[in-house]
């Protein structure tokens, strides 16, 4: 018996016969999720870094004045 079956009206898709498992075999579509979860991840990184130095620059200029008061 083969291993795996295909699922009917699925292309991507295919039953592993020991566990019953359906399983996804659209490599494309994989890579392409990557590269936006990359992608996204990237953009929340930028995001957090713009925050923290809009707070680095706030404490600057909080100091600067402080300074400047005497």
């Amino acid at each position: 018996m083969k291993r795996y079956l295909p699922v009917e009206d699925r292309d991507t898709l295919v039953r592993d016969t020991h566990s019953n498992a359906v399983l996804n075999t659209d490599l494309e579509g994989l890579n392409a999720y990557r590269t936006q979860k990359r992608k996204f991840n990237e953009i929340e990184k930028i995001k957090t870094d713009v925050i923290e130095i809009k707070g680095d620059i706030e404490e600057i200029k909080h100091l600067i004045r402080s300074i400047a008061k005497g």
